[in-house]
């Protein structure tokens, strides 16, 4: 599995509306429920109207489109670094997922993955 190095900074932040989101940022996802609306960006681009902001985080994509078929990509990946007290915010979206990593784990992980036969670019 290759999973690619998205070398900016994120953050996952809660907000009171979806009004001043900007969706042309190349990297945003919205996620809404009846309880909250979430958001994830680059740390560089939060709205006004974030109300808790989680900020450090480092992403890795998994490369390639997913089938929906597919089973256990991302409780393998979880649970190797889950096993090693590292802990892990995934996104999915329609064609693939993503692994976001704490600042401070984000070089371990690497590490771990790298010798676990996972291929970064």
């Amino acid at each position: 599995m290759i999973l690619e190095q998205l070398h900016k900074d994120f953050s996952v932040c809660k907000l009171t509306s979806p009004e001043h989101v900007d969706l042309t940022n190349p990297f945003t996802f919205v996620s809404k429920t009846d309880d909250e609306l979430s958001l994830v960006c680059e740390t560089n681009r939060i709205p006004p109207n974030a109300t808790d902001v989680e900020k450090g985080w480092k992403a890795l994509k998994l490369c390639g489109i997913l089938d929906f078929g597919l089973i256990g990509i991302i409780a393998k990946l979880s649970g190797l670094l889950a096993e090693n007290n590292i802990p892990v915010f995934v996104i999915s979206t329609f064609n693939t997922d993503y692994i976001l990593l704490k600042n401070d784990h984000y070089n371990s992980a690497k590490q771990l993955l790298s010798i676990n036969g996972y291929d970064l670019i």
